[in-house]
């Protein structure tokens, strides 16, 4: 079989906007979800600035039962939990109770680390001898695959429910893994998205790797500055995105909105060679993965209008932009558009690359290009390579047909994905 896949939901919880409306008016007018983090700097991280979705108590009542509330403690699950529920909310498919599973739907949804914080009180309460005082949720808070288990649950979902882990990589691959399903006939469609926990222990490793920004703990807005000059490092970030992914043929016999149409991906790692390693991408493998994309696709470099980049305002942030001149063979003015969401959420580790995803979703559908914010010096070695007219500073509207979205990660492991505009 070979199937038409289109995107017929969208779903967020963003460190810059709960919600579908707060997150596109977040994008368009460059509003940061960036703020000071009072425990980071109790904790006395060198980073004390992170991009963490504000999520009332009235909001968690929504998604789920005081039941379900009792004992939780694990922010990835939420983020997931609440975005996914609006993405299947948002394709207009109901949640039916009491029914036999839908053997035709089925979840992808990655995580990095799940429900660390109750890692961490299910730990002091083993050691204080009190395993038994742990609750009956533990387990499934606790398990990677706990986001997919909660949503399949939730939605009575009857076709694959996993989850997978790529680090960064890990949101565009769970697109790629989707749409792969769908495209053989093995599913009619897939909630597909990311999620990632928020704090400090998650986020600490990469404090002690010194690769986060700390030169902005007073001006939090300023502190995540993809291929800027002044870039510090990244900022830690979280929340989840999400996409139902379905086959064309379904979308239209129920009269679904088609946000867009997935043409195709490449996920493949470096192998930790060459210039790869466990932090640092492999040139040739970063290529690649964008060159066999576009094969993929069926199109050729010249038809891609826009890039959404992994760049995460460090070092790498310029050898990703020759990466992808070099992937395009496209450079100066004839190179495509690009931007970072980074400047605005922070790296939302393995939630980044599904909500990076959903913007570059909205660009595609809504008619613009969101401006990159923090980069008004861009980095010489990057201006060296692009024309500075192709990196906006504000949003821009601009009818858009063809958009390529990737994300790299720690292992060097890459994921390329080639989303265009709907047209029957």
């Amino acid at each position: 079989m070979n199937k038409r896949v289109v995107i017929t939901g969208l779903g967020v919880t963003a460190p810059n906007g709960v919600g579908i409306p707060a997150f596109t008016n977040a994008i368009k007018n460059g509003l940061s979800g960036i703020r000071h983090d009072k425990q980071l700097q109790e904790l006395q991280f060198s980073c004390q600035i992170a991009g963490k979705p504000e999520i009332t108590a009235e909001l968690k009542s929504q998604y789920f039962t005081d039941l379900e509330l009792r004992g939780f403690n694990s922010t990835g699950i939420l983020y997931g939990v609440m975005a996914g529920i609006e993405a299947w909310k948002n394709a207009g498919l109901p949640i039916e109770i009491n029914k036999e599973p839908d053997w035709h739907s089925g979840a992808i949804f990655g995580s990095g680390t799940s429900g660390i914080d109750k890692f961490r009180e299910s730990i002091y309460k083993i050691d204080e001898l009190q395993t038994r005082k742990l609750g009956s949720t533990v387990v499934a808070q606790t398990m990677n695959s706990g986001i997919s288990a909660y949503l399949g649950g939730k939605l009575g979902l009857g076709n694959q429910v996993t989850t997978n882990s790529s680090a960064c990589s890990t949101g565009t691959e769970a697109l790629i893994m989707a749409y792969d399903r769908i495209k053989s006939g093995q599913a009619k469609r897939i909630l597909a998205g990311s999620t990632g926990d928020s704090g400090p222990y998650i986020w600490g490793g990469f404090d002690a790797l010194r690769v986060c920004s700390s030169r902005y703990n007073n001006n939090p807005g300023q502190g995540s500055r993809p291929m800027s000059a002044t870039a510090a490092g990244f900022v830690p970030g979280s929340g989840a995105g999400a996409l139902v992914l379905e086959d064309l043929d379904t979308a239209l016999e129920r009269g679904a909105t088609i946000y867009a149409e997935i043409l195709g991906g490449n996920v493949n790692s470096g192998g930790q060679r060459g210039n790869g390693s466990m932090t640092a991408p492999n040139s040739i493998a970063v290529q690649r993965c964008i060159t066999d994309a576009i094969r993929n696709s069926g199109i050729t470099s010249s038809a891609i209008d826009a890039i959404n980049g992994h760049l995460t305002a460090t070092t790498k942030d310029s050898l990703e932009i020759e990466n992808w001149t070099k992937a395009l063979n496209r450079n100066g003015k004839d190179f495509p558009f690009i931007n970072s969401l980074k400047s605005m959420t922070g790296h939302c580790l393995s939630a980044a690359g599904s909500i990076e995803s959903v913007a570059s979703v909205l660009q595609l559908h809504e008619g613009f290009v969101f401006g990159n914010t923090n980069c008004e010096d861009v980095h010489p070695e990057i201006t060296a390579l692009i024309d500075v007219s192709k990196i906006p500073l504000k949003t821009i509207q601009k009818d858009i047909n063809i958009i390529a979205k990737a994300s790299f990660g720690f292992g060097d492991v890459n994921a390329c994905i080639i989303i265009k505009k709907y047209k029957n």
